[in-house]
């Protein structure tokens, strides 16, 4: 027997209908027809079709064009405490699974992908790392944090704080102010710097100043697969940030690696990085702007790389900018690509999911062609599996990252 029903309803369109029963979680505020019955913003809605059939139950947010974020479409379930440890413990499981045990630095819940629609939780070491991103979740996280804390600390995970990185401007969309700062959860602050070990490399992690939560954790096997090709490599590390690409290069036996940011602090830190793991030797690092920086070394006119490896940051973040995106995609690679000898490797990636992995793969064919090479692929890559794909949800389906060969 179905639970009795005490949630507002949302009479929503058939076009919203049909979306909600392909398995995407947002409702439009175009998509709803007519509500029933009062309720904040933030709270919890059943959204309905226009002939009655219960579609789901979600959070409603008056201020985001995304109007309903599903969270069930189990018209049994009790959204207590008890479904929120389950779920928590859910994705606990999820990573000590996919993770092959080593999960001390992984992302712990990924938004809609782990059914916590606008939420992001990090774990670096000992500190965990949140971003919240949708007003339902931010009505709710003061109950579902120390569930989170509660459910590794059973585990065994030494856990000593939560630190919130609520610094961005998307929160605005939400009608969510931004703030940063540790989650009170009744102890002693830790310090926002720790340290992870991944891949064998440690590295120093400030939660509270570095970029998005800290530290990119969704290359981590893409690193991996750079270190196993890096042998013996003169390897170009671009958009270095932290070193790791750099690092993970450093440590496959690299002849020599050259790390270039355009962020001075980042290039400091990669350059920390490398001495911490006692690999300064035979890697320098260059603060400069890659777009800058490669057709200074074509104009050489010799190929002092021989892998060069590019993970710039997004180059857009709407639908509007994707076509100024692919330029600058073009320009990057097709520049590195002049600047490889025969035989040379390449890897290469996008992580913005408003450049789809077809439109990237014309950017590299167009790249190839006028640069006047073939690209022998070795492998193609997407995000580590602690940044789950539903594939009913593109938006997690984000990250392309591609190895070649320069033939």
């Amino acid at each position: 027997m179905k639970a009795e029903r005490g949630f507002p309803r949302f009479i929503i369109t058939a076009k919203g209908t049909r979306w909600v029963e392909q398995g995407h979680p947002w409702i439009y505020e175009g998509e709803v027809l007519r509500e029933e019955g009062a309720c904040e913003n933030g709270a919890l809605v059943d959204a309905v079709s226009e002939k009655g059939k219960y579609l789901g139950t979600g959070f409603v947010s008056r201020s985001s064009k995304i109007r309903v974020r599903l969270i069930s479409r189990n018209a049994n379930d009790r959204f207590d405490e008890a479904f929120w440890q389950r779920r928590i413990r859910y994705a606990w499981d999820y990573r000590k699974t996919v993770m092959g045990g080593d999960f001390s630095c992984c992302r712990v819940i990924f938004g809609e992908a782990d059914g916590f629609p606008g939420l992001t939780v990090d774990r670096f070491s000992d500190i965990l790392v949140t971003q919240t991103l949708s007003v339902g979740m931010e009505r709710i996280k003061s109950m579902l944090f120390p569930l989170l804390v509660k459910v590794l600390r059973e585990d065994g995970a030494q856990i000593r704080g939560i630190y919130e990185r609520n610094d961005v401007a998307i929160r605005a969309l939400e009608g969510l102010e931004q703030n940063k700062g540790w989650f009170p959860l009744g102890e002693e602050f830790p310090d926002t710097v720790t340290e992870i070990c991944e891949n064998g490399i440690r590295y120093r992690v400030d939660v509270e100043n570095g970029q998005k939560t800290g530290f990119f954790l969704d290359q981590k096997y893409n690193r991996l697969a750079v270190a196993k090709l890096a042998r013996g490599k003169r390897v170009l590390d671009c958009f270095t940030h932290t070193g790791s690409f750099a690092l993970n290069a450093a440590m496959g036996g690299a002849e020599h690696v050259t790390a270039v940011d355009i962020s001075a602090s980042a290039i400091e830190m990669a350059r920390a990085n490398a001495e911490r793991n006692g690999l300064a030797d035979k890697m320098d690092f260059v603060t400069a702007d890659v777009f800058d920086l490669l057709p200074e070394l074509a104009a050489k006119g010799k190929a002092p790389y021989d892998f060069i490896i590019l993970d710039p940051p997004a180059f857009t973040k709407s639908r509007k900018t994707v076509d100024s995106a692919q330029r600058g995609y073009k320009e990057i690679n097709l520049r590195a690509l002049k600047l490889l000898p025969r035989g040379g490797y390449f890897a290469t990636a996008s992580c913005s999911h408003f450049m789809p992995s077809e439109q990237f793969v014309r950017m590299l064919r167009s790249a190839a062609l006028d640069a006047g090479v073939e690209l022998r692929q070795i492998e193609a890559r997407q995000q580590s599996p602690d940044h789950p794909i539903l594939w009913n949800v593109p938006e997690t389906d984000y990250l392309k990252f591609y190895i070649f060969q320069v033939v």
